[in-house]
């Protein structure tokens, strides 16, 4: 950037993040290429705080931070998820491949890396089960096909019939055509 440019929000988490990977590979040795590391920032991410991208052709992870769980969280919070996806870009950069198992676990813990991060959006959308001694429920943050056809899908645990509830407005549907009505009758406020 030259002298005069604005700096964007994107730009102070990228920033951030480098500077506490940077510290966290040299004060744990971690074998992270920093070269073979990208940084990103998606404006979209609704459920993941971070993710970690292989491009195997190239020999590059790329971290991709949510900018909503930047906004929500404190940093020492947002920290982990950056160590999170160290972790992530170690295992693909050592193994070529990332999951959350055993190695993947050990190195979390030695750098204090949350495995998993707390929800940092309401979800749009639950789902709750029409079984009168069935407490199964799930939350849904896009329209997906269980969530505009709940009448071809069951619940997750006992199999029985499920509503889905528009969070925002409260209206529930239990059908295709359910949905499209509450979709309509709610217009813009959808």
């Amino acid at each position: 950037m030259t002298d005069g440019e604005e700096h964007t929000l994107e730009d102070e988490i990228v920033a951030r993040a480098r500077i506490h990977a940077r510290d966290v590979i040299d004060e744990n040795g971690l074998a992270v290429d920093l070269a073979a590391l990208e940084w990103d920032v998606s404006a979209r991410a609704r459920r993941r705080a971070g993710a970690c991208r292989w491009h195997a052709n190239r020999g590059v992870a790329t971290i991709v931070l949510a900018r909503r769980a930047y906004e929500r969280y404190e940093w020492p919070t947002f920290a982990g998820i950056v160590r999170h996806e160290l972790v992530h870009a170690w295992e693909f950069q050592q193994f070529g491949e990332s999951g959350h198992g055993d190695r993947f676990h050990e190195q979390a813990t030695a750098l204090e890396a949350p495995r998993y991060c707390e929800a940092f959006t309401e979800p749009r959308y639950v789902f709750q089960c029409l079984t009168a001694d069935c407490d199964w429920r799930a939350k849904r943050y896009r329209a997906s096909k269980p969530v505009t056809s709940p009448d071809q899908y069951c619940c997750g645990v006992c199999g029985g019939s499920y509503e889905v509830e528009h969070v925002e407005s409260g209206r529930t549907w239990t059908t295709a055509s359910g949905y499209g009505g509450a979709k309509a009758a709610l217009g813009e406020d959808w």
